[in-house]
């Protein structure tokens, strides 16, 4: 699968930015266009989206892993939505490392695009490097001095 990986360090400790990226409660805080969040349990949750237009869609993912304070992967659900027109499948990494006193936060992003979408790959590559990296920017900004 497609694969686009961004990572930045993070004045904080693990355990702290675990509470943040291990708590899908969290995910308005810090992951682009996520609205809100439903329906959470161990096993998965609901992201409401806004798009650009304001209009909100919904995305299922279920937790593939969960490791405090190292590890945290979902899966999109893409099977009977919107999403399955483009995508085969979706999954997201958040890994965190003790680094220099802080954390290294790597997030990665595994996309199987399917029909014209592959053909656009590389520009899909590029908004996933912008995504990923507001992330990174937006955990930052909550996690910094």
């Amino acid at each position: 699968m497609p694969t686009t990986r961004r990572s930045a360090t993070i004045p904080a400790p693990p355990e702290r930015v675990w509470q943040t990226v291990g708590d899908p409660h969290h995910l308005p805080r810090w992951w682009p266009r996520v609205s809100r969040v439903e329906a959470v349990d161990p096993g998965g949750f609901t992201q409401v989206l806004q798009t650009d237009k304001g209009k909100s869609v919904r995305a299922d993912f279920r937790v593939l892993e969960s490791t405090a304070p190292t590890i945290r992967r979902w899966a999109q659900e893409v099977e009977g939505t919107p999403f399955e027109r483009i995508l085969a499948a979706a999954e997201t990494e958040v890994r965190l490392e003790a680094h220099d006193g802080g954390t290294r936060v790597t997030l990665t992003l595994r996309q199987k695009l399917l029909g014209l979408a592959r053909l656009g790959g590389f520009l899909v590559r590029g908004a996933t490097r912008k995504q990923l990296d507001e992330a990174l920017r937006a955990l930052g900004a909550l996690h910094g001095p």
